[in-house]
């Protein structure tokens, strides 16, 4: 198998905005491709709901996980692309969906990642990918 060069996640379309012209540069989600990812490889934002497709990418500068989505505020302040209340909406809606990730009586608790991103840039046409993103993300592999 091909080396991982970089990563792509779905962000939705009326959310992208915030990326190119908002000057939002921190991409918040939980954790789940990430293992492989290191500073300097790429993320590839893929546009969801409509008009899908990969619709410009950026640089991973620095990745941090924390089980507290909340304490990404504290560290990046205004530059995390989702609100407080987006945030606040997305943790409960997943909780919402945590019926196979229990064991023992207990939901497992995954941590959340914090991308801090540079070189953002927009791509001058939408591209469609090769394969299906899902809504967890995909590795980008040479």
């Amino acid at each position: 198998m091909s080396d991982v060069t970089g990563v792509t996640f779905p962000v939705p379309k009326h959310l992208m905005s915030r990326f190119f012209s908002g000057g939002k540069t921190v991409f918040i989600k939980p954790a789940t491709v990430y293992r492989e990812l290191r500073s300097g490889m790429k993320l590839v934002f893929y546009q969801s709901h409509e008009d899908t497709g990969y619709v410009g990418e950026a640089r991973i500068r620095r990745i941090v996980l924390n089980d507290d989505p909340f304490a990404f505020f504290e560290t990046f302040g205004d530059a995390v692309f989702l609100t407080p209340e987006e945030t606040r909406a997305y943790v409960e809606s997943q909780e919402r969906w945590q019926g196979g990730r229990v064991r023992k009586g207990e939901a497992l608790k995954r941590p959340w990642m914090a991308l801090e991103l540079q070189d953002i840039r927009r791509y001058d046409a939408v591209k469609k990918p090769e394969r299906f993103v899902p809504v967890g993300g995909r590795y980008l592999r040479e």
